[in-house]
């Protein structure tokens, strides 16, 4: 050994640095090993993200129906000439701004609708449900397309197959022809309701009572 070389240093590391510089470099060096397999994390919290986003999305829409407001029902409206009259020129003001801006729902809409209570009731409710996605406190784009996907085209549809053909002319009376009635209609076997009720409560498991036998009524009604 040379008399200028310096005496080895004990506390050199395999790298050649000494003493406090070789802790820094280990510690360092420990401390790349630890933080290696967080470098994806940032991608895995932006994936978390957009999970979170969509979900709060469903959570609002699914509130958003919940918090929809009731819509009146024409069928039961109250039997009121005010209410009644209400409904009827809040529903023509509305079909006047928005229904009959839509040259479908314009064409199938016939004359004497006032007349057919089934189609004042579809466009009330179809008024309600615009309402509540244009202007309600839980208005939002995704009800708005709902009303435009399914709501008001379903409601053309039906009003279409129901009453397309019908005229104020055919609620006219005429001689020979009888005039079409808006008359409640007759529930099915409602003398058997309470027979019907007693046997599904005690012996469902049995079987059913036989319908009352209405053949007799409707020769009848044939003959005369």
């Amino acid at each position: 050994m040379s008399p200028n070389t310096p005496p080895a240093n004990p506390a050199a590391g395999e790298d050649g640095w000494s003493g406090p510089v070789a802790g820094l470099a280990r510690l360092v060096d420990g401390l790349r090993r630890d933080i290696d397999p967080l470098t994806g994390l940032p991608g895995r919290v932006e994936e978390l993200a957009e999970v979170l986003a969509r979900l709060s999305e469903t959570v609002a829409s699914i509130a958003t129906r919940r918090n929809a407001g009731p819509a009146p029902s024409w069928l039961l409206a109250p039997a009121n000439p005010e209410d009644t009259t209400s409904i009827l020129e809040d529903l023509a003001a509305w079909m006047g701004a928005i229904y009959l801006r839509y040259p479908d729902g314009a064409a199938v809409l016939s004359d004497c609708w006032a007349w057919h209570p089934d189609v004042v009731e579809e466009l009330v409710w179809l008024m309600h449900a615009w309402s509540a996605a244009y202007q309600g406190p839980a208005a939002s784009v995704a009800l708005a397309g709902d009303w435009h996907d399914r709501q008001r085209p379903g409601v053309v549809r039906r009003i279409r197959q129901n009453v397309g053909s019908c005229s104020i002319e055919r609620h006219q009376t005429r001689a020979g022809r009888a005039p079409l009635t808006a008359t409640a209609p007759t529930v099915p076997a409602a003398g058997q309701l309470a027979q019907l009720a007693a046997w599904w409560a005690t012996a469902r498991d049995s079987a059913p009572p036989e319908p009352a036998d209405h053949s007799d009524n409707a020769t009848n009604g044939a003959r005369t």
